[in-house]
């Protein structure tokens, strides 16, 4: 089926469209990222993935739970960028908050960017980071976070950059990424995870991702990727 052209740029234009953030000024928000990642932004939300009723993955090796070592990892991000930016703790103890409501809060904020931490579980010979991000604004911001985790876990053989379509990746109407910082089904990779200076370095690193983000922007991260049009993700997805 072919469509006029004209019809064509309109719903180009309505789904890339812009609102105002309301209390925070004059910065807006993007529906669908459809543009250059952000520099100079102000706020940064941390989500500490999981919590509460919801352990998220549990290591077999070192028995620790993922809701702990990523609200751990949250605080110290949250300490390394204290004083630079604005930041907001999407849960500061261990309780559940809903994914659909974790992307509504953040898409309350405009001029902010949203990380997601979470630790990862699968076979037991992979290992390694991996970067979740499906807006075109969050490409920078992910090569910079991919390339900073690894600088301290190394690269492994994990997937490494992965352009999805989740929850936390494609709702929110900011620039939004899901961090994992390495598979806790990994015997070597656990005991790292389990102490807490390796921790600290992950989150240092990652500051130092998001302070070369707010500086240089998209700058040194490479082409940005196509545009893609897709309906927000919903708990009925094949995956999460």
């Amino acid at each position: 089926m072919k469509y006029h052209p004209v019809l064509l740029t309109l719903f180009f234009a309505l789904n890339s469209c812009t609102v105002p953030t309301g209390p925070m000024g004059g910065s807006t928000r993007d529906l669908l990222g459809h543009r250059p990642g952000p520099a100079h932004f102000r706020t940064v939300i941390i989500d500490a993935g999981h919590g509460g009723k919801d352990s998220g993955a549990v290591s077999p090796h070192t028995r620790q739970q993922e809701k702990d070592l990523t609200l751990d990892t949250a605080r110290r991000l949250q300490s390394e960028l204290g004083g630079q930016f604005r930041v907001v703790m999407m849960r500061s103890s261990d309780t559940f908050v809903d994914l659909d409501e974790r992307a509504a809060r953040a898409s309350e904020f405009g001029d902010a960017i949203l990380l997601s931490i979470h630790y990862n579980a699968g076979p037991s010979g992979m290992r390694g980071p991996e970067t979740f991000f499906w807006r075109v604004d969050s490409h920078g911001l992910a090569v910079r976070a991919q390339r900073a985790l690894t600088s301290v876990a190394g690269s492994g053989n994990s997937r490494g950059l992965v352009r999805r379509r989740l929850r936390l990746t494609r709702n929110p109407t900011i620039p939004c990424l899901l961090v994992e910082c390495g598979y806790l089904s990994n015997r070597e990779e656990a005991r790292r995870c389990a102490d807490p200076g390796y921790r600290q370095r992950l989150a240092a690193a990652l500051a130092q991702a998001i302070r070369a983000q707010a500086a240089l922007g998209d700058a040194g991260t490479g082409p940005l990727p196509p545009p893609l049009n897709a309906p927000p993700s919903r708990a009925t997805d094949a995956r999460e």
